[in-house]
């Protein structure tokens, strides 16, 4: 007899992004895939619903109005350090310059807008991750 196949345990997922269709549409298939969901339409409303969210994940994207996805990054990284909130870049332009940039600036993935899905999908599925519990 084989085990069940459980779901990935529910995260809170956190996600910023100014175009109005891709904010929403990810926000439907994350929340499809089982999770808690907020959203923000720019970088500087991110940070106090953050605060309040308390998320384990940021799906971010680079280009926002207002604060760019690196800078609120860096801002969101002080408040939530590594192990307590996994930051992911999504951009429609990830170079390997991109990469480096974002992972320097304290992103732990960097992702392309077009293909990045399954990545996205077994990132937030991968119950190895382990987020304390408390808030920072």
């Amino acid at each position: 007899m084989t085990d069940p196949v459980l779901p990935p345990r529910a995260r809170k997922v956190l996600i910023v992004d100014d175009h109005e269709e891709i904010r929403r549409s990810l926000a439907r298939l994350v929340g499809a895939w089982g999770h808690e969901v907020a959203v923000a339409d720019n970088g500087d409303r991110a940070p106090s619903l953050a605060a309040t969210f308390q998320p384990e994940f940021a799906i971010l994207d680079l280009s926002l109005p207002g604060m760019n996805g690196v800078v609120l990054a860096r801002r969101l990284r002080r408040v939530f350090p590594a192990g307590r909130l996994y930051l992911i870049a999504l951009s429609g332009h990830a170079s390997s310059e991109v990469r480096e940039a974002c992972l320097a600036a304290g992103f732990d993935e960097c992702l392309n807008k077009i293909g990045g899905i399954e990545t996205l999908e077994r990132l937030l599925g991968d119950d190895r991750r382990n987020f304390d519990e408390t808030p920072s």
